[in-house]
């Protein structure tokens, strides 16, 4: 069962995004906030961290660097949403591997997890 790391400061965010994917199959888990976000991307060994990019104290796009400065190559999904022009762009040079703005569509995230899983 592909393990998903969802980072996002907004409990309703995370509740419901989390049980819609565990009713899909996935094994999810949750952290509250960037910081929280980098420390379980290491520990948790996820197969793709799902990362909403407005964040305080640590933001997507730096908690995202971090990850990937500590060598970590799990697929980053970046959820915004603010879909500015050169957002996706940002999220890419930040190291995220794929963008998809809010709110979610399920559908549209569940190719894009199943792209990145396959």
């Amino acid at each position: 069962m592909p393990r998903i790391l969802i980072v996002d400061d907004n409990e309703d965010n995370r509740d419901v995004l989390a049980r819609r994917l565990q009713r899909r199959g996935f094994d999810v888990t949750v952290a509250v906030g960037g910081r929280e976000g980098v420390a379980q991307a290491e520990t948790d060994e996820p197969d793709i961290v799902l990362m909403d990019m407005n964040m305080p104290i640590l933001d997507g796009w730096e908690a995202t660097r971090q990850i990937r400065t500590a060598g970590n190559s799990v697929p980053v999904i970046a959820l915004t949403a603010h879909a500015m022009n050169g957002d996706r762009e940002r999220a890419i040079e930040a190291g995220c591997t794929e963008y998809h703005t809010k709110p979610v569509e399920l559908d549209e995230l569940l190719v894009l997890i199943e792209k990145l899983l396959s």
